[in-house]
């Protein structure tokens, strides 16, 4: 063996060693273990959190081959709809040109050949870091297969009376130009001001005063005393010659301003909701105030124009959305779109929940899951978009039809995508070969279990009665060593390539996991990567020396070594079958640094320990760590003779 382990020397021999071997096919003769990966945007470099959910799953797929399970980890990647047309659009604006200068067709092929051309980097970069999965199983969102599916899943929702079209209060982003569901508004805390204006009997108080044109009513609680006299009164809307009512909803917050609101349904779903109650035809009241009077200069105009009417402005602290790819304030707009009726799917996963069927692993998660479940609204699903897949809905003279064709002349398909959400959220139904559905493990972020967990519990059981994934683990967001997000105007985001060119992917991977929580984030920095590259040395030069023991008789420590490897081996196997990736990391770092490199290595120095005794336990702890740390594993034990690869070793009994 060379003085010192170099990465970079063996990696890339040792994956292609791997995958030319058929080592990562579900070979197994023991139960079923799958694990569907969280498919990572096609052209898009990864990131730390990618990193993580690599690091974890296969973790997990490695452990699971070594136990001779029939493992598959089947990989695929997105599309990505309104992300990968957004940076399309931003490369676009680099050559002066924009999404409207093409018509659908020509600009679905130049983003289609955008992202062919880009499409192998996220699957290059997951095979630096070790991915042993089957890539001859490997899913595009967008396959044939795959949007066929899709869309049969659309017709049977409709067929089942799920879908409806209809104008409701949509959030809608003026810069991407397309509307979004409530999940991926992004709400940030901003200071404002709270104007107070004069509507004669009373006064409102409102952040957006250029919104007045649209009011159709002031409302205030039935139980504010203040105002039970003026309830069902007419008054005369400042800056127009239109009357309208002040009514009760039991709604308003009596210590809200003034108590009292205006009611502009176009923008705002809380005044659309009042309306609603009324009983009014909110469609057509929302429809009187377009969105281009909604800005900074129509505010300044409309506060000129009321003069002495605005009594009061005061500082104002509150939550305001944000569009997830621009952060264009999002704004509420009337809009027909396509819907999906929730409630009965909504109610099939939270019995999912009760039943067991599927187990959330993250703290508090699942109550999180089951907030979002219990208080979901109608699913907007289209998008207004070009990139995705295209909505099979049809429309003439008013009435609407779903078919994959056209169903005759004059029939005119919708423009709209469906939302991302609404192919992904089908993954597991779309993507697992039917032997290996439910998945075992569902593994990926915190941050996306309403966005993409829930949605594909609620559409894997609506399609085939069993919930899509038994055990859902979800790791948290990687943090620097300070504990702040990681931020590329702050400068302290690691680039994983980076580190795996620095310190190998082994020594990424080690940082990433070790102490981990299921949803807890977790803080690392380049020391601690840098200190797992010294574990990859300590593991080489322990090997290293007992390659060069010389044979010794039985050893008077023999059997103290073997006892406390068959614990630690029994630990390990407790731990991994628990989920419990952090704690097993923790554990075999310690034992194998401070009990068999401190202790053992140091006892057979003196020759009270067999050469014969301490190959088979150097052996055995490749093993132990084989899932954690792959490269350097698999290369010592090619090292020590072995015609047979590591990973489709047989994890160790005890």
């Amino acid at each position: 063996m060379d003085k010192n382990y170099d990465h970079k020397k063996f990696e890339d021999q040792i994956y292609k060693m791997w995958e030319d071997s058929g080592a990562f096919e579900p070979t197994g003769k023991g139960e079923q273990f799958s694990i569907l990966m969280p498919p990572p945007n096609a052209n898009d470099p990864l990131h730390v959190g990618h990193a993580m959910f690599v690091a974890i799953e296969d973790i997990l797929i490695r452990y699971h081959r070594m136990k001779g399970d029939s493992t598959l980890w089947l990989p695929g990647t997105d599309h990505a709809g309104i992300e990968t047309q957004f940076v399309f659009e931003k490369k676009l604006a680099k050559i002066g040109k924009s999404r409207f200068d093409f018509d659908r067709d020509t600009l679905y092929k130049m983003i289609w050949d955008y992202v062919q051309e880009n499409s192998t980097v996220a699957v290059d970069q997951m095979k630096k870091l070790g991915a042993s999965a089957d890539w001859s199983k490997y899913k595009f969102t967008l396959d044939p297969d795959i949007v066929d599916q899709v869309i049969e899943t659309f017709i049977k929702l409709n067929v089942d009376g799920l879908v409806y079209r209809s104008v409701r209060l949509v959030n809608y982003c003026t810069k991407c130009g397309t509307g979004y569901s409530e999940l991926e508004v992004d709400y940030q805390e901003k200071e404002d001001k709270l104007y107070f204006i004069n509507y004669g009997p009373l006064e409102v108080a409102t952040t957006r005063p250029e919104t007045i044109f649209g009011d159709v009513a002031v409302a205030v609680n039935p139980n504010d005393k203040r105002y039970l006299k003026l309830i069902g009164e007419e008054i005369s809307l400042p800056l127009t010659s239109r009357k309208i009512k002040i009514i009760s909803d039991k709604e308003v917050d009596i210590k809200f301003g003034t108590g009292a609101v205006k009611i502009t349904p176009s923008c705002d779903s809380f005044d659309w909701d009042i309306c609603d109650r009324q009983g009014w035809d909110t469609a057509q009241l929302a429809q009187d105030f377009p969105v281009k009077n909604r800005n900074e200069k129509a505010r300044e105009k409309t506060i000129l124009d009321l003069g002495n009417l605005v009594t009061k402005v005061e500082s104002f602290t509150h939550n305001v959305g944000a569009c997830y790819r621009c952060q264009r304030v999002i704004e509420k707009i009337p809009l027909k779109q396509l819907f999906i009726k929730v409630r009965p799917l909504a109610e099939k996963a939270l019995k999912a929940l009760d039943n067991k069927e599927t187990v959330i692993f993250g703290a508090g998660r699942e109550k999180i899951l089951r907030h979002w479940l219990e208080n979901l609204k109608d699913w907007n699903i289209s998008r207004q978009i070009t990139w995705g897949i295209r909505i099979p809905v049809w429309y003439k003279d008013g009435e609407m039809k779903v078919s994959r064709e056209c169903p005759g002349e004059g029939w005119i398909q919708d423009n709209d995508t469906f939302d991302t959400w609404f192919s992904s959220g089908q993954w597991p139904i779309v993507a697992l070969p039917k032997e290996f559905y439910p998945s075992s493990v569902m593994e990926t972020g915190y941050d996306i279990l309403p966005f993409w967990v829930m949605r594909m519990m609620m559409l894997g059981i609506y399609m085939t009665g069993k919930s899509p994934f038994k055990q859902v683990y979800l790791h948290g967001l990687i943090r620097d060593e300070q504990g702040r997000k990681m931020s590329k105007s702050i400068g302290n985001v690691i680039n994983p390539l980076d580190m795996v060119n620095k310190y190998g992917a082994d020594a990424l991977r080690m940082a990433l996991v070790m102490s981990s929580t299921p949803g807890q984030d977790k803080a690392v920095g380049e020391s601690a990567i840098r200190g797992m590259r010294n574990f990859s040395n300590k593991i080489w030069n322990a090997a290293r020396f007992i390659q060069s023991m010389a044979d010794t008789q039985e050893g008077d420590k023999d059997q103290e070594l073997v006892e406390n490897l068959n614990e630690s081996i029994r630990i390990m196997s407790e731990r991994l079958e628990k989920l419990e990736i952090g704690w097993a990391a923790e554990w075999i770092y310690s034992w194998f640094w401070h009990a068999f490199c401190d202790r053992y290595i140091e006892i057979a120095k003196s020759g009270h320990i067999s050469k014969k005794v301490m190959i088979m336990a150097l052996e055995t702890n490749l093993k132990l760590l084989h899932p954690f740390m792959p490269f350097v594993t698999e290369v010592i034990w090619q090292e020590l003779g072995h015609k047979d690869l590591l990973i489709t070793n047989t994890w160790p009994k005890y």
